[in-house]
């Protein structure tokens, strides 16, 4: 080097330079790449396709990666220090080697690398066309490199042959699909997070229950069999005798009051409809029942606990509701438990699910516990409360409106408080009932 003229080699360093920013850029940007992306962009663009096929194998990659940058910086290090003794000699060599330390430092380490962290797959696509090709050019010197270091690695029981491809767990995925919120349409979101949580909700948490469910008494009086059909809001109908224990089966309603309809329908005729009852237990899955509703060919399900007595009913609308929101109002509260009124409060039925509630209002009612708004209550209050008591539950003021056969019927529940309205209130005074308004 001693023969070649100064400008020269400035001008030498200065490739260099760029060359160790780029393979800095590189490898930040390959190494940061959001690998699921990637999939996806991999069947559009061949840089991606083949960025993909560097990180199979990241050992090789780094390999590569590693001796093209230590390479560069060692032949720009030694081109810069005989720069320095030509120009400034050896008295200024110390300071200038710290000026050019700092310079390196900044040009080829932290520009590049952020440049890359900010736009991975800008730098990295590209980089992978090149390092292509580089991984084929030094494979020799990458092979014995790896072997040396990924034996190192086996002496601490590491195993760099068997990269582990983790997926994403369901709990991950629930917080990507919340920080796409300015990409993805809110319904949307709140569709994928529905989707999601089919699999943490069990029938149990959308069923309607076993005081609520509208069936049919074949040892009522022919009218109130009449009535009960006339006025039904489901299309199918479970029918017993004297005790909803005793399942029968269930009856399709549109059969019915097209005989109805003719005057055809009696007794006999009604019993002939009856259809073979469904039973699933009280634990399932939605995302399993919603399963097994398709494999069945069922809508309708009877919920049983474990001594096979009935606790509820299940449709498979209740769980696709759970989705994608009620089918049956075009109010923007899709739920005919709750009511707004116009002080900002919601009447809200005591046998509302807490779920229900929590995904109309965007609340956060403790769902670990009991099922319905009632139970919520009475687990609190430990007792059943009189028409006119105020409670705290979870920073939500409720007064109960009505009180009947020994459940809350009616509630008024106001938006949970802020936390500067809740200064000063000590933690039994959130948590403990208010005085009873008479």
């Amino acid at each position: 080097m001693q023969d070649i003229e100064t400008d020269t080699l400035i001008i030498i360093f200065l490739v260099l330079i760029a060359l160790s920013a780029f393979f800095s850029a590189s490898e930040t940007g390959l190494m940061t790449l959001n690998r699921y992306r990637l999939k996806h962009l991999a069947e559009k663009f061949a840089g991606a396709r083949l960025a993909q096929t560097l990180l199979q194998r990241p050992d090789r990659l780094l390999g590569v990666l590693l001796l093209s940058s230590n390479l560069v910086n060692a032949l720009a290090s030694t081109v810069a220090t005989i720069i320095i003794l030509r120009l400034y000699g050896e008295d200024y060599a110390l300071a200038a080697g710290f000026v050019l330390g700092a310079v390196l430092l900044i040009f080829t380490d932290l520009a590049p690398k952020t440049l890359a962290a900010i736009r991975p797959e800008r730098v990295a696509f590209p980089s992978a066309y090149v390092f292509t090709v580089l991984l084929k050019l030094l494979y020799p010197l990458v092979y014995a490199s790896n072997w040396l270091a990924n034996g190192l690695l086996r002496l601490f029981g590491v195993s760099p042959d068997k990269i582990k491809h983790e997926g994403v767990s369901v709990e991950e995925l629930r917080t990507v699909v919340m920080e796409t919120s300015h990409l993805v349409p809110r319904k949307h979101q709140d569709m994928l997070l529905g989707l999601l949580n089919l699999e943490t909700a069990t029938v149990e948490d959308i069923m309607v229950p076993r005081n609520e469910i509208v069936a049919l008494d074949l040892d009522d009086d022919w009218e109130d069999i009449l009535n009960t059909i006339t006025t039904a809001h489901r299309t199918r109908l479970p029918v017993y005798r004297g005790d909803i224990n005793n399942i029968l089966g269930l009856i399709h309603l549109r059969r019915v009051v097209t005989m109805l309809s003719h005057d055809e329908l009696n007794m006999e005729n009604l019993k002939m409809q009856i259809r073979e009852a469904y039973f699933i237990p009280d634990g399932t899955t939605l995302y399993r029942q919603l399963v097994n509703f398709q494999a069945n060919k069922r809508r309708t399900a009877l919920v049983v606990n474990e001594y096979g007595d009935i606790q509820g009913l299940v449709t498979l609308e209740d769980i696709l509701e759970e989705v994608v929101g009620e089918f049956t109002t075009t109010s923007h509260i899709s739920s005919r438990n709750i009511t707004p009124q116009e002080d900002g409060s919601f009447l809200v039925a005591g046998g509302a699910h807490i779920r229900e509630i929590n995904r109309n209002l965007g609340w956060h009612l403790p769902t670990d516990g009991p099922k319905t708004l009632n139970g919520l209550i009475l687990e609190h209050m430990e007792m059943i409360p009189e028409s006119g008591t105020s409670l705290m539950i979870a920073r939500h003021p409720i007064e109960i409106i009505k009180t009947q056969n020994n459940a809350v019927q009616m509630t008024r529940i106001s938006p949970p408080l802020s936390a500067v309205t809740n200064e000063g209130t000590n933690d039994k005074d959130k948590h403990e009932s208010a005085n009873e308004r008479k």
